[in-house]
């Protein structure tokens, strides 16, 4: 198949590509960085999914052009949404146009700080509409409601994958989020800071997160489905405290104010994959961990 996947060059992206490069596939990467690795079958697009604009007809588009992690969305909230927005109306009439499907990768995010454990794909949501995240989880949230939308007007081909906390590697080693930033201070030998603490994540290898995104492309499914690891719900202090094991290091940990706005837990519902398409992760966060650091240690 001929496949479209934008934000191809970040860190699922880059992995998604691995995939689907590995089945057969004819891969165009759209992402504003360029590709950490070359392959005859894939090209890479320098360009913005705002702005672009193309005359290829594509079978599938994985839509995950969108900085993830809050230090970076929070840099420019307005681009964030408009990336969200704009970027996604623009893909999905590029699908329209071509007769593609089109997966969305939306985000656990968008049920905010939740007031029911686990999270189901119905629940609706604790989002603080006003604070330094919401550009990102109101962001995600109205580009579901444009997929729904130009779905029900246009008939377009679309499916939502809620991706819960994804780790491995090619995550970008400065990128802020908790599992690069711990593995780095243990390697640099500095204290490993904890914000607040007793928030729980729940932490899916990035094989999983893939393979259930792939599954769900091609599905005939056309709803949303939470993508994530339920048994790896861990406290953010615990985490700290696993990764130092696994590393054999004798840092020290420290504790700052919790963030605004940081959800207290997150754990997903997953029975809809299961049931609809068989989907479910395998790898232990142990496992998951040992190889992450083992690529953090590579660079």
């Amino acid at each position: 198949m001929n496949i479209l996947v934008t934000g191809g060059n970040g860190f699922i992206g880059t992995n998604l590509c691995i995939v689907l490069l590995k089945q057969g596939h004819k891969v165009t990467s759209l992402d504003l960085n360029d590709s950490i690795f070359t392959h005859k079958n894939l090209r890479t697009i320098l360009g913005d999914v705002e702005t672009f604009t193309t005359t290829e007809s594509y079978d599938q588009i994985y839509h995950l052009a969108c900085p993830a992690s809050p230090p970076r969305y929070q840099l420019n909230p307005i681009k964030t949404l408009t990336t969200n927005f704009n970027g996604t109306l623009n893909m999905l009439n590029i699908a329209n146009k071509s007769n593609s499907r089109l997966l969305f990768t939306s985000t656990s995010e968008i049920y905010g700080d939740p007031l029911i454990s686990p999270q189901t794909e119905d629940y609706k949501g604790n989002v603080n509409t006003q604070g330094p995240r919401a550009c990102y989880d109101e962001g995600k949230r109205v580009a579901e409601t444009l997929c729904y939308d130009h779905s029900r007007m246009y008939g377009t081909n679309t499916c939502i994958a809620r991706l819960f906390n994804t780790y491995g590697p090619y995550m970008d080693i400065d990128d802020g989020r908790v599992v690069s930033n711990f593995i780095n201070q243990c390697i640099d030998g500095e204290p490993l800071i904890i914000y607040g603490g007793t928030q729980t994540r729940s932490f899916c290898y990035v094989d999983d997160t893939v393979d259930g995104i792939i599954k769900l492309m091609n599905s005939n499914l056309h709803e949303t489905i939470n993508i994530g690891n339920p048994t790896c719900e861990i406290t953010i202090e615990e985490f700290a405290y696993v990764i130092k094991h696994l590393m054999k290091s004798n840092v020290v940990v420290k504790h700052g104010p919790k963030q605004e706005d940081d959800p207290m837990q997150r754990k997903p519902d997953i029975a809809k994959a299961i049931r609809m398409l068989n989907w479910k992760p395998i790898t232990s966060l142990d496992d998951g961990l040992i190889k992450t650091i083992n690529y953090f240690g590579s660079i």
